[in-house]
């Protein structure tokens, strides 16, 4: 239940960027470009990378949500939590462990990133692209977070979480939301 006793009770971004269009309408869109548009990865990636933060930082709603969309993408059911459990266990090629590390850091511990962080990223293969969209899907993710704790959603049923996943991979992030595309 919401903490805005405007929004209903099973609120969730969509309603609260609708509602505050001149705010939140911007932040969808580039939303949309950082999970959805060109990149190094993929969008399933992408999802595996928002799904890793928001675990690491304890957001259910958004566990649920994110891990539901990696897996409609295509990436295997149960990678989320292997991940969680121990990343270097996890059945995933080695040169994602420091993208990993990377994202768990910038989450629990944004002032301790140093260039070895970013060198362990490097060396593993992957391009400055490649960091800046780690970065940019990190801290994308962070920012729903307060969002997601400052308006009190509760999280979805797997099977909802599931059901808004498929509408994300066919629509995308802007469109999923149609009282938030009506206004643009």
């Amino acid at each position: 239940m919401t903490y805005f006793k405007t929004l209903p009770d099973d609120a969730g971004p969509g309603q609260v960027f609708a509602k505050y269009h001149d705010i939140y309408g911007h932040w969808a869109k580039m939303g949309q470009e950082i999970m959805n548009g060109p990149s190094v990865f993929t969008p399933g990636e992408r999802e595996m990378i928002a799904a890793y933060t928001v675990g690491c930082a304890g957001t259910e709603y958004a566990m649920v949500a994110h891990s539901a969309a990696t897996y409609a993408w295509g990436i295997e059911e149960g990678m989320i939590d292997k991940l969680l459990e121990d990343p270097a266990k996890a059945p995933i090629d080695r040169k994602w462990l420091p993208v990993f590390a990377m994202v768990k850091k910038l989450t629990l511990m944004p002032n301790d990133i140093t260039q070895e962080d970013a060198d362990a990223v490097y060396k593993a293969g992957w391009s400055e692209d490649a960091l800046h969209h780690i970065i940019a899907v990190t801290a994308r993710m962070n920012f729903m977070i307060r969002l997601i704790g400052g308006f009190g959603f509760t999280p979805m049923t797997p099977e909802v979480a599931k059901q808004r996943a498929e509408e994300r991979v066919e629509k995308g992030y802007v469109n999923l939301y149609p009282d938030l595309a009506k206004k643009d």
